[in-house]
């Protein structure tokens, strides 16, 4: 497709929406922390003086916070009113060090919380809006960049003791020559994909299998079950699972944060018998030296975890220390892709697969984009990579992520792919859209 405009286009309004979608009801999302999410996303669109082009960017949540993030995501993007898209990415790292270090902000902060996701929402929406306007898709868009010009907009200040500027270039330039055939074979095999949506804590043992039943049939090979809370029960869903799938797939459990160090170390060994990949998120997100205490303990069970961590800084740490074997960034926990970029560089320089989160609104539509960059700029390996897949609410976007047969394939569409449908923004909006709306009518006549 070809670029929508060649003139300077300027962002002239923000619209930022509060969406929520109720999916406590069927217990979609539930794991040991999370008992009754309702994913929801605080969604920006930035508005040009071009008609048609626009960038639009989401960060997810669970529900209650939604609205701070999207408030907070307003007062950032309103910044951006009046600059032109050549401006904004021409000088990208000090647009992003705008939101990321204003002096004030910061001490609500830093690079972490509420600012942080809104940040997301908000750089996430600006790298949408420039790889629109060149007509291509985000991950394509990245890979054609030359590399020193990717690494000028990065910033990363306080990991220069794992990887320096200079570094990360060398990174990018080690496999420029191998572009088109990596590109080929990403559109011919696709990406490693595995299925968290068979695993959710609130399933019964019936609908757990007859989730598990219906992507092998789809052709799956890898799944994740959600644990944590009852010793026994994670047992019995374990030994479940692995009786469905079979021996010669990969099983994944993930934690959610639920537990204390010993009882992590405890726990896993426990249920190392099922022939585990991995235990995700198996104590607090910010325990660098737990996580390292866990992994040297569980062995040969490894470690994912990443998805609520902060920042590029706890993510060195972990590489660091080794609490981390796959490395699970999330698109919208730290502050957008500019830092997600840091942080997937930092992982190629320690030799460790990007794994990224992807069990919310939007986020699997972000990380196939980031997995595509990483096999095509960064590895050119599938080797021990798997990206997660959750299928619940991709029918809301305009160009959801292609997946087929466990596997994600490279998106064609300009842009980094979370345009949600106008009809679902005005459905879900909280609280006045129509969904939200009679749910309240209903409680009111219930009297709850």
């Amino acid at each position: 497709m070809p670029p929508l405009s060649r003139s300077k286009p300027v962002v002239r309004s923000v619209e930022v929406h509060d969406v929520r979608f109720p999916t406590s009801d069927q217990l979609d999302g539930s794991d040991a922390v999370h008992v009754d999410p309702d994913y929801s996303s605080a969604y920006v669109v930035l508005r040009t003086d071009v008609d048609g082009l626009e960038g639009h960017g989401t960060t997810f949540t669970i529900g209650r916070g939604n609205g701070l993030v999207a408030a907070t995501a307003e007062n950032l993007a309103q910044r951006l009113v009046g600059m032109s898209i050549d401006e904004i990415e021409n000088d990208m790292l000090a647009v992003w060090r705008r939101f990321t270090q204003d002096s004030q902000l910061r001490w609500i902060g830093p690079e972490k919380g509420v600012v942080h996701l809104a940040t997301a929402a908000v750089v996430n929406a600006i790298w949408d809006l420039i790889a629109r306007q060149a007509g291509k898709p985000l991950w394509r868009y990245l890979c054609e960049m030359e590399p020193e010009r990717l690494v000028s907009m990065l910033d990363f200040s306080y990991v220069t003791d794992a990887l320096t500027p200079a570094r990360a270039i060398e990174l990018l330039e080690e496999g420029r020559a191998q572009h088109a055939e990596r590109m080929a074979a990403l559109e011919a095999n696709g990406y490693p994909a595995y299925t968290t949506s068979c695993g959710w804590l609130g399933y019964s043992d019936e609908r757990i299998r007859s989730a598990c039943e219906a992507s092998l049939a789809e052709g799956w090979n890898d799944f994740k079950l959600k644990v944590g809370v009852d010793a026994a029960d994670d047992e019995r869903r374990c030994a479940l699972v692995r009786e469905i799938i079979g021996p010669d797939r990969s099983l994944m459990v993930d934690a959610n944060q639920r537990w204390d160090v010993e009882e992590a170390i405890d726990r896993v060994n426990a249920l190392s018998a099922h022939d585990l990949r991995w235990i995700e998120e198996p104590t607090s997100p910010d325990d660098v030296l737990g996580h390292a205490r866990i992994a040297r303990e569980v062995a040969p069970v490894k470690v994912a975890t990443g998805e609520q961590c902060q920042n590029r800084v706890m993510f060195k740490q972990l590489m660091q220390s080794g609490g981390v074997h796959y490395v699970q960034v999330d698109a919208c926990r730290v502050g957008g892709l500019n830092e997600v970029l840091v942080i997937m560089l930092m992982a190629r320089e320690f030799g460790l697969p990007v794994c990224p989160h992807a069990g919310g609104v939007g986020l699997c539509e972000y990380v196939n984009h980031l997995v595509m960059f990483d096999f095509v700029a960064l590895t050119g390996s599938t080797e021990d990579r798997i990206t997660e897949y959750v299928s619940h609410l991709d029918e809301h976007f305009e160009s959801p992520a292609r997946v087929k047969g466990g596997r994600y394939y490279p998106p064609l569409e300009p842009g980094y792919g979370t345009h949600l449908r106008p009809e679902c923004i005005a459905r879900f909006l909280h609280p006045d859209g129509p969904v939200w709306s009679e749910r309240n009518r209903l409680r009111k006549v219930s009297g709850e």
